[in-house]
């Protein structure tokens, strides 16, 4: 899906039905759908407007600042344009947040891998510019002669949010600025004038390059390979040492190949292609990841014991780990209550994941929401990832992967609770 017409204007073509699908997975996406959601006065427009969408109704997209506009088609086949207007941000705004994004490199970095940054967000709101729409901020216009948003506009404004999640410089066009002027200014900004940079000190390039022939080549990368490697094998005629267990050993031993082989993995890959850097893990955490395939009960207990863990829990605890490291066993031993922004996030989240008649009954509790009346539940990582949960013998255990969309997460709770219990 690409854009065209300059930097002021991009029109992105028709998308196909979302049957079976949410339209926001990312949290601006869902800011983006509540801003229209609390503000309607009339659920059933927002309904029919989500079915229009959901449908493939809407028509190719136009994007400039202030407007966006397409063409869509009613369920009788008669079509209407719709129009839906958010307010441009002022010069004067805007030259104090492209201060503020310069001075957290991380900013343009994340909006350059098409990401929406919440401290960017966040720093704007506390200098009073607001980037993504609160209520009553999206003005409908709609040839149907509506007054407030119709079917047609909330179409659109479902369709907008797939765009968003995709390139969050589609709200900042509608803010008043496109791409290549939005990076221009930044880039401006960021560059230091000519008296301010030091005298450079070390070798001129042109000594550099003509050296360049005398240095030998760099090695060739090493091939990843296809599995980790066997460690040596430990059976010799010498008794072990007081204290050591050669199970452990062993164990312990197999279990540095495989962190080595993911490492390795880490370290080929291109670096725009590389996982952020996590702390490193607590003894209790470690202990988690040494249980994986661990050989023998008597090594399960030793490492339950250590880490403060009885052998159910710990072997729920590398079931976690498995499914998802140490992120998967934070948010099972971990209850947190969500607030502020990462809230308003969830609840968003919740409410565009189902259709109105759809949407199952949660209890909340801190970061977990329990279905009622069935053994499923959610919980929400710290990074706003949803984790499906089934109840087992009185037990919460995790069910799968994590998902954006707690839909999908819910989805994979009630296929494993489907199945017959271990």
């Amino acid at each position: 899906m690409t854009g065209h017409e300059g930097d002021t204007e991009r029109t992105f073509a028709a998308l196909p039905p979302a049957h079976g699908r949410g339209f926001a997975q990312t949290w601006w996406g869902m800011a983006w759908l509540r801003a229209l959601e609390d503000a309607a006065l009339d659920s059933g427009q927002v309904k029919s407007g989500r079915g229009l969408a959901r449908a493939g109704a809407v028509g190719a997209v136009s994007v400039r600042p202030g407007r966006i506009t397409a063409v869509v088609q009613d369920r009788d086949r008669t079509t209407h344009r719709a129009d839906v207007l958010l307010a441009e941000l002022s010069a004067e705004q805007w030259d104090r947040l492209l201060d503020m994004a310069v001075e957290r490199a991380g900013h343009v970095a994340a909006l350059l891998d098409r990401e929406m940054p919440p401290h960017l967000v966040e720093d704007a709101a506390s200098a009073g510019i607001e980037l993504l729409p609160g209520l009553g901020d999206l003005e409908p216009e709609c040839d149907c002669d509506a007054w407030d948003h119709c079917g047609h506009t909330a179409a659109l404004c479902y369709q907008v949010a797939r765009l968003l999640d995709q390139d969050p410089f589609v709200l900042l066009l509608m803010r008043g600025r496109g791409e290549h002027a939005l990076l221009e200014d930044l880039q401006a900004r960021s560059a230091v004038p000519a008296e301010e940079v030091p005298g450079a000190e070390g070798v001129a390039a042109v000594e550099a390059y003509a050296t360049g022939d005398i240095l030998p080549p760099l090695p060739v990368p090493s091939e990843l390979p296809e599995e980790p490697g066997l460690p040596p094998s430990l059976d010799t005629e010498v008794l072990p040492g007081p204290g050591v267990d050669p199970v452990a050993v062993r164990h312990l031993a197999a279990r540095t190949a495989v962190e080595a082989h993911r490492l390795l993995a880490e370290a080929l890959r291109p670096p725009s292609d590389r996982p952020v850097l996590v702390p490193e893990l607590t003894v209790a955490q470690d202990a988690v990841r040494l249980a994986v395939a661990a050989p023998d009960h008597a090594l399960t207990e030793r490492l339950a014991a250590g880490s403060g863990r009885d052998p159910q829990s710990l072997a729920d605890a590398t079931r976690a780990w498995e499914l998802g490291g140490a992120d998967a066993l934070s948010v099972l031993e971990e209850e947190w209550e969500p607030s502020g922004g990462a809230l308003a996030r969830a609840r968003a989240a919740l409410d565009s994941a189902w259709d109105e008649d759809e949407r199952p009954s949660l209890t909340a509790s801190g970061n977990r929401w329990t279905v009622v009346g069935a053994p499923t539940q959610l919980r929400l990582g710290r990074d706003g990832r949803w984790w499906p949960y089934r109840n087992e013998r009185d037990r919460w255990i995790l069910a799968g992967p994590a998902a954006l969309d707690p839909a999908t997460a819910l989805s994979l709770a009630e296929l494993s609770s489907a199945e017959p219990q271990r």
